[in-house]
């Protein structure tokens, strides 16, 4: 038995499903009932029968999971206490996708950071290179974007990695466009609307498994031939407002940020891709209280921007 099988029979107790609580943590459902099987053959008791209301502890598995929560709580308090190299300094360190509802959220969460010497790290690049952060660079937190199409890739590639995830978001691209743009006054667009536009983007999509060139091609707009490639967010906008005709795939913005850059944002149910955000992290890492409001900012982002829940 290890801290590992705990968590995993309180998220089965939580979720009252095998494979829902397998889908959680990303894991393979078959890889987690054998975790629980083990478990329970180390103590030699029974901890959950299969009923109608789903996964149900028995007597023995509720005085378990009883002591399992508490030792789980404890655990993370210790680890909270001192994770932070015991020098005083604050930390913190995510790595995220290029998504203006984050960065809103940072934005909040670094005005709220107490007093005292601090070390704070915020990355906004692809899927890859967040991953590879958390596992090479000592990154505690990252979120991944990824499209919804190719989220079985995802799923095998942290599982291999033995990184877990939670859902963030699940959203529809919006269509962001200059304010003066005629396209703007518009209650429906034509993705032929766009073909004479020219595309603002970034050139590093990644999908597990695929060729670099073909996830490039997945991402690309097909009704339009005319693409600029640029990795800050700020400098897209920038274009977006000031040279006519070009447009972007986005996730919702903050108003303040449209009236920034005179932008509008525009629903456009001709683009029938849905991505997701969600985070990720080590196997076996606590979240810290800085961790926790952190998410907590960016659940609280999401909600006002309607991205829908999950």
């Amino acid at each position: 038995m290890n801290i590992l099988h705990l968590r995993y029979a309180i998220e089965v107790e939580r979720t009252r499903s095998i494979s829902k609580a397998a889908e959680n943590l990303f894991m393979n459902q078959s890889n987690l009932s054998r975790s629980i099987r083990e478990l329970e053959q180390s103590l030699g008791v029974t901890l959950f029968r299969r009923t109608s209301k789903g996964m149900t502890p028995t007597p023995q598995g509720e005085e378990f999971l009883s002591h399992a929560k508490r030792i789980v709580a404890e655990i993370d308090k210790v680890e909270a206490l001192y994770k932070n190299g015991g020098d005083g300094k604050i930390r913190f360190s995510v790595s995220v996708p290029r998504a203006s509802y984050i960065g809103a959220a940072f934005a909040q969460f670094a005005g709220e950071l107490p007093e005292g010497p601090a070390e704070i790290y915020y990355k906004e690049t692809n899927s890859l290179k967040t991953v590879n952060n958390l596992l090479q660079a000592d990154y505690r937190l990252g979120i991944i974007r990824y499209r919804k199409t190719f989220e079985s890739y995802f799923k095998a590639m942290l599982h291999e990695k033995d990184i877990l995830a939670e859902p963030v978001a699940e959203y529809a691209c919006r269509l962001l466009l200059s304010a003066a743009d005629p396209l703007a006054k518009r209650g429906n667009v034509a993705l032929s609307d766009l073909s004479a536009y020219t595309e603002i983007g970034n050139p590093d999509h990644y999908v597990p498994s695929l060729p670099f060139t073909d996830a490039i091609k997945a991402e690309n707009s097909e009704f339009v031939n005319r693409r600029i490639y640029v990795y800050e967010r700020a400098s897209q906008f920038e274009i977006l407002s000031k040279v006519p005709r070009t447009f972007m795939w986005v996730s919702s913005i903050p108003d303040d940020l449209l009236e920034k850059y005179g932008l509008v944002q525009i629903p456009c149910a001709a683009d029938e891709r849905i991505y997701k955000d969600v985070l990720i992290y080590r196997r076996g890492y606590h979240f810290s209280p800085l961790d926790r409001r952190f998410i907590e900012l960016v659940h609280a982002h999401k909600s006002v921007l309607d991205l829908k829940e999950e």
